[in-house]
């Protein structure tokens, strides 16, 4: 094994770094286009609310399910108003700092077993989530069996509505160290609405809240 090999870490061990205030680097790989590089965004993730959070928190119906809840702002925004909310993550970091925060949140992959499901009124992936799993209609499709008929799925796209790419996110920290790829991906609203369309999505409406762009997403409200 090279020693560039053994260097190689765990996403997740990066993210918690980052968190703990160490500088990371993301870079995207799609398979097609540029390479997209820029810093883990922490400090969005952990600052106060927002007037964009806030207008995000009140597009939500509750129970809401905030899918990669990171430290928890939105969970513990939703439960300071009153609204139940459950807060999911890969990262035991991220969920001990959301409950810290005062949101109820579980250490749970969104693509495992997750409290609820098919009862959720809004299913929320905010903070580019839709990501997750570098196949947004798979992300998509499991959304919607976690939301109840006739819930709402509230989706952060990307801000050029024609972005649609996929492939390896790697995270780079700045002690050498490098995350084992993981896929990612990113998409803009148009591109949304197709893979919304296919999977019997009706788009409610779409956002623009400063420089982020969000979209209601419906489920059919009759059975499955």
């Amino acid at each position: 094994m090279t020693a560039e090999a053994e260097r190689l870490v765990s996403p997740v061990v990066l993210f918690e770094a980052a968190l703990g205030g160490s500088p990371v680097t993301a870079v995207h790989l799609p398979r097609t286009g540029p390479v997209h590089t820029g810093p883990v965004d922490v400090e969005a993730w952990t600052a106060e609310q927002d007037a964009v959070d806030d207008a995000i928190v009140a597009l939500c119906e509750g129970p809401v399910l905030d899918v990669g809840c990171g430290p928890g702002r939105f969970a513990a925004a939703l439960a300071a108003r009153g609204v139940p909310a459950l807060g999911i993550d890969v990262s035991r970091a991220a969920v001990r700092r959301a409950r810290e925060r005062g949101a109820v949140a579980l250490l749970r992959a969104v693509e495992g077993p997750v409290p609820g499901e098919g009862r959720w009124g809004t299913v929320l992936l905010a903070d580019g989530n839709i990501g997750i799993g570098g196949d947004p209609l798979a992300l998509l499709r499991r959304c919607r069996e976690l939301a109840r008929p006739g819930g709402l799925l509230l989706v952060e796209a990307d801000p050029d509505p024609d972005t649609d790419v996929t492939g390896p996110l790697v995270l780079h920290a700045d002690d050498g160290r490098r995350s084992h790829p993981m896929p990612w991906a990113r998409a803009g609203s148009r591109v949304l609405r197709v893979l919304s369309a296919e999977l019997g999505l009706a788009v409610d409406q779409v956002w623009e809240l400063g420089d982020r762009v969000m979209m209601a997403l419906r489920t059919p409200a009759g059975a499955r």
